[in-house]
């Protein structure tokens, strides 16, 4: 029997425990299922016993690191005998200790849902930028919540995206409703050629890779470093830029296939200024789903820019 296992993790006071009692109240989500809950820190809210009762649910409270292992998680399964699990998890543990962890047969997680409370995000990001990134990198979904009209959540919005393309984002605000807001962009989308300066290239990267549908059909010009090797289609090459997902030493290489008779004469890591036509086009390079493939119409070399980091 497969066991699916609903992981929630964020900082103290983010909003997690709202989030699972919220989501065991769905009939959808909880309706026929035996839930167990296990807890791993207690916050402010707390599990009443009505909302854990209406929803089939029984909950397991863990004080300390060393009360969760491998047996633990065993007994589990052979006392509750859970159909699917719901794990608030203490982020203070280290993401790596819950990689490592040994699951019950037919156990599997399921979704990974980082909670954020965007009224003290910057606080967090300033102390502990290191941890949240990882616990990002797991994320299949990124909840801001307690989200304003004053939240930065454009910006968030790409740093996420940056070190998780897959991750789906959303802010909501206190109500519980979707906060809405414009992802302005420092480029001229009309323009006949869309001219990306270096200091915008992640931000380009990063809606090309949200939003491929509005630059299909259109040509972009950007200065980037070339990337090339045998691991690449012949003719192709990636231009791209050096970006910083969390801090200094966690740095990743971003950029687009780009399709060139001129791939085969240039240097991998040499700087390039390249007119290209975007196109939107399944490719296995990216996992069989749609994203933008550059076919150039112009290379020519160029210097370096003054900061080769690229951020969000």
């Amino acid at each position: 029997m497969k066991i699916p296992v609903f992981v929630i993790h964020g900082f103290l006071e983010g909003g997690k425990t709202t989030f699972a009692l919220e989501t065991l109240a769905d009939e959808y989500f909880s309706g026929g299922e035996r839930n167990l809950v296990l807890a791993c820190e207690e916050g402010v809210e707390e599990y009443e016993e009505e909302a854990l009762k209406a929803a089939n649910a029984t909950l397991v409270m863990l004080e300390d690191k060393s009360e969760f292992h491998e047996t633990f998680l065993s007994e589990c399964q052979k006392k509750y005998k859970p159909t699917q699990v719901v794990l608030e998890y203490n982020c203070m543990w280290g993401m790596d200790f819950l990689r490592d962890m040994y699951m019950p047969k037919g156990w599997f997680v399921a979704q990974v849902i980082t909670v954020v409370d965007a009224s003290t995000f910057d606080i967090y990001l300033k102390n502990m930028k290191s941890l949240f990134m990882e616990m990002a990198k797991d994320s299949d979904l990124i909840i801001f919540n307690r989200s304003s009209d004053e939240t930065p959540a454009a910006v968030y919005k790409r740093n996420m995206r940056a070190v998780n393309p897959k991750a789906q984002v959303v802010f909501e605000k206190e109500d519980g409703t979707m906060l809405e807001f414009e992802e302005e962009l420092p480029f001229d989308l009309e323009a006949e050629v869309i001219d990306i300066a270096d200091v915008d290239y992640g931000i380009w990267y990063i809606d090309a890779m949200d939003h491929p549908e509005r630059y299909d059909g259109r040509t972009v010009r950007f200065t980037a470093m070339a990337y090339t090797g045998k691991r690449l289609p012949e003719g192709y090459f990636v231009p791209g830029r050096m970006a910083m997902t969390c801090c200094a030493d966690d740095t990743a290489f971003i950029g687009f296939l780009c399709q060139s008779s001129y791939a085969d004469r240039l240097k991998s890591r040499q700087w390039v200024t390249v007119t290209a036509e975007a196109h939107m086009e399944k490719r296995p390079e990216y996992n069989g789903e749609d994203g933008i493939v550059l076919r150039s119409t112009n290379i020519k070399s160029a210097e370096k820019p003054e900061e080769e980091l690229v951020y969000f």
